[in-house]
This record gives C-alpha cells, sequence and structure tokens, in this order.
C-alpha cells in the first residue's frame, strides 16, 4: 500500500501563510500610519505588489520551502532571519536608488516587524507541533542501517534519542551476521526494504566497496528510496563539511565554513551596516562629545586610541578605541592588567563597561570589523600565544568583531594565563565553525547580560 505523502504540500503551504502574514502586515501598517486598511494614494498598490514578488523569490533562493527532519529550530530561525535580511536589504536598496521617498518609512517599519513576528511564530509553531507530532509515532520514516559498527551504532542511537527526528529503526545489515541485532547480510538488503516499506538506507560499511554500494545505490534509485553514505569524519574536526564538485568527482572540502557562502556573507554584512549605522547615529554622535571632554579634562591626549591589529586573513586594520589610558610607550608592547597605574579613572569606568569599545562601530561600518566575530587582539599577544595554540589563526578565517562568543561567556579583559587565551580561542574556532545571523543575535544579547551582570573581571 502507498503512504500517503503530506509534506509535497508543504512548500504551497508555507508559501500561502508567509504572504499571508506579509499582507497583513502591511494593512495594519495602513491602519496604524494612515487611520485606515485600505491603500493610501495610487503609489502603495505598486508596493504592495513589490513585497509580494520580493517575497516570493526570496522565499525560494533561501529554500523556505523545505523542511528537512535533522534540522533543528534555531538552524529554523536562521534561516527565517536570513530571508528577512535579504528581503529588507532589496526593498531599502529600491526605496534609495529610485529616490521612492514618498513611502513612510513608518509604514514599511511596522510591515516588517508584524511581518517578522508573525511568520517567526508561525514557523516555530508549526515545526515544533511537527516534531511532537513525530514523537507519537506519526510522519515517521522506516530506516535500516548497512554496516554493524561503530559509526552504525551510533547512528541507530542517536536517532533513538531524539524521536522527533521521525525516523524508525528497522534493523542493521552487515556482512557478519553473527550479532543479535543484525536483521541478515548486505545482500538481503533490497528484498527486506521492498517487503517492510523501507524509505531511507544509512549506509555505514567500514569500507565503502563498490560491490557494495553501487547496487544498493542503484536498487534505491529505481524504488525512490532515500540512500545516505557514512564515513566516520568525527577526527577531522569539523561538524560543517561541504561537498564539491570537480567535474563529475565529488570532493570533501573539510575547511569549509558557513562565511565561506557568499549569500551568508552578504547577509552578515547588511545586519553589520544596519546596526552599526543604528549605534553611529543614535549613540556614537552624542557620546563621542561626552566621553571625549571627559577624556581630555583627565589627561592631555587625543580622544581615540588606534591601534594596528589582525583582522581577517590576518591582515593589519586600525582598530579605534577610545583613550583609557595616559597617553605612554608601552601601550603597544604591554597588556592592561588589574590595578594597571596607566589607567586614568574615566578609563576604567570605559573598560569595566566596555564603553571603550564603542568606537569600533566606526571599524564595522568602513567593513574591516564585524558586530559578531573574534575579538582583535594586539600584535604582540597573537604573536605570543599563536606558535602556542594549535589553529589559532582560524579564528582570523572571519572578520573579527566588536564583540564575540568568547566574550559572551566571560572571557573579557586580561590574559594572563595560557588556559584563558586556549578558552577565549576555542570559543573562536567554535564560533567561525558554526556561525549563523540568529547566533550573532544571541551573542549579542549574552554580551549585554555578561557586560550588565558579571563586569567585575573587566579592566
Amino acid at each position: 500500500m502507498q503512504k500517503r505523502r503530506f509534506s509535497k504540500y508543504f512548500p504551497a503551504l508555507f508559501l500561502f501563510i508567509d504572504l499571508l502574514f506579509l499582507n497583513v502586515g502591511f494593512f495594519v501598517a495602513n491602519y496604524v500610519r494612515f487611520n485606515t486598511f485600505w491603500f493610501q494614494g495610487d503609489r502603495y498598490p505598486f508596493l504592495f505588489v513589490f513585497l509580494n514578488i520580493t517575497w516570493v523569490v526570496i522565499f525560494f533562493v533561501t529554500k523556505l520551502d523545505r523542511v528537512d527532519r535533522e534540522r533543528s529550530v534555531v538552524d529554523y530561525i536562521s534561516q527565517i532571519l536570513l530571508g528577512l535580511t535579504i528581503n529588507l536589504a532589496v526593498v531599502f536598496t529600491m526605496w534609495a536608488s529610485t529616490r521612492a521617498y514618498f513611502y513612510s518609512r513608518e509604514h514599511l517599519f511596522y510591515t516588517y516587524l508584524i511581518f517578522s513576528v508573525l511568520i517567526i511564530g508561525w514557523r516555530v509553531g508549526f515545526i515544533n507541533i511537527l516534531r511532537f507530532y513525530r514523537t507519537k509515532g506519526y510522519n515517521i520514516r522506516n530506516i535500516v542501517i548497512v554496516g554493524y559498527g561503530p559509526i552504525g551504532r551510533n547512528l541507530k542511537r542517536h536517532l533513538e534519542n531524539n524521536p522527533e527526528i521521525g525516523y524508525k529503526f528497522k534493523g542493521f545489515f552487515d556482512h557478519k551476521t553473527e550479532q543479535a541485532e543484525v536483521a541478515g547480510p548486505v545482500e538481503n538488503v533490497p528484498e527486506y526494504a521492498k517487503e517492510n516499506g523501507i524509505d531511507v538506507i544509512f549506509c555505514c560499511l567500514p569500507k565503502l566497496f563498490e560491490q557494495d554500494v553501487k547496487p544498493l545505490i542503484d536498487f534505491a534509485e529505481n524504488n525512490l528510496i532515500t540512500i545516505k553514505l557514512l564515513s566516520d569524519f568525527s577526527k577531522v574536526g569539523n561538524k560543517k563539511l561541504e561537498v564539491q564538485q570537480y567535474g563529475n568527482i565529488p570532493v570533501l572540502n573539510v575547511s569549509s565554513i558557513p562565511l565561506d557562502r557568499m549569500i551568508n556573507r552578504f547577509a552578515k554584512r547588511v545586519f553589520d551596516i544596519l546596526f552599526s549605522g543604528f549605534v553611529m547615529i543614535f549613540l556614537l554622535s552624542w557620546l563621542i562629545p561626552l566621553i571625549g571632554l571627559l577624556i581630555k579634562l583627565e589627561s592631555p591626549g587625543p580622544i581615540f586610541f588606534i591601534q594596528n591589529r589582525h583582522g581577517k586573513g590576518n591582515k593589519y586594520f586600525p582598530c579605534w578605541k577610545f583613550r583609557s589610558m595616559v597617553v605612554n610607550k608601552e601601550s603597544d608592547s604591554k597588556q592592561a592588567t588589574k590595578n594597571d597605574a596607566r589607567i586614568t579613572k574615566i578609563g576604567a569606568f570605559l573598560r569595566k563597561s566596555s564603553l571603550d569599545e564603542l568606537p569600533q562601530f566606526i571599524n564595522v561600518f568602513l567593513g574591516n570589523m564585524s558586530v559578531v566575530g573574534p575579538r582583535p587582539h594586539p600584535i604582540k599577544l597573537n604573536e605570543e600565544f599563536s606558535p602556542k595554540i594549535d589553529r589559532f589563526i582560524q579564528r582570523h578565517a572571519v572578520k573579527p568583531g566588536v564583540t564575540g562568543l568568547a566574550q559572551a561567556k566571560g572571557y573579557r579583559g586580561e590574559t594572563a594565563r595560557f588556559s584563558e587565551m586556549y578558552g577565549r580561542v576555542k570559543l573562536d574556532r567554535f564560533y567561525v565553525k558554526n556561525w549563523s545571523l540568529w547566533f550573532d543575535v544571541k551573542i549579542i544579547f549574552m554580551t549585554i547580560y555578561s557586560i550588565l551582570f558579571k563586569t567585575e573581571n573587566a579592566y
């Protein structure tokens, strides 16, 4: 009996509800801004159509029509935020390039605020309901695992510990059939799959011989069964492996990171420009004169301390900070320590509150830093620890940040011990390998919490 698959209707359902909520946001924004739900003037129908068409294109480009069982809720949120960010960038580009200043910015703000809340809410709700539905035994896919080795057994354990994925294990197959859990030899897989309605075959034999794998692939493709090949790549230390195609030759890129993809770099850059622009307009515009005056009143010298740091690709860039010390000849060679006599009174406050880092949003706007990323260390510090810590240089695969995962986790201030720097680098490398737009937002909120409640070690 053929199984009913409702997932084929998901793309149409998702697009319909997304557009419904976009239009709800549009018309509610009409009412908030113009006190009427209907179009205001003869120009807003064009904006209405433009917003809908733009979202349809972005919906398919960012693959928001897909629901993969293996992906986490956080990954889904990151994908939605990516789509929303690209959408905003396209609309802003249209607004600026066509000088369409007659469109109300307040109207656009409310449209996307309402749309963002509704789309994230309904998507997350749907995914959680679907995952709960699977834990109750519905929307299940039957699987077999070919290969009774450590990889196969770990896979079985993972799927059993995560029933929300919706895979039902039906048995192992292996050349060695003496184990009780092994249902039969590899050559019995096709017959067993037909008789038991198998949907997915995981092939994780220790050695993928052509005489074993090719017949399984041929059988699976001739019977609309998904087949997935597994191998033990855990030793390479990268969960974000990427398969690249060189002609007909598949090549596994073990150095791939999320920000290698142009669309991810674009999304992060748009976020950086919007965030840093907001900070510069609404915060730095009045804070720089105020703090600059306090710095000048306490000690002679410049307001800003500009020092070369290593950035992306290990290249130098001038890093901006508020000056927190008296002018001295050791600023480039000696790290600040607790109760450092060089630190001024206003400088101590700036360091404790992390306000001294705020001018780095200028660096972000100029493009040599990001809002979130590994913190740029003084050059002497990099030269000291780079030979001592394995893969230290990997933190420079992305732009440095005003804040980072290490700082959000409490690694702020002086790194007097090797263990402190090792902890920082370990978290920086984790960030580089696991970047997402949602991860950046999370780190920003974690940093704010760390500054407000755990500032005692920052100096």
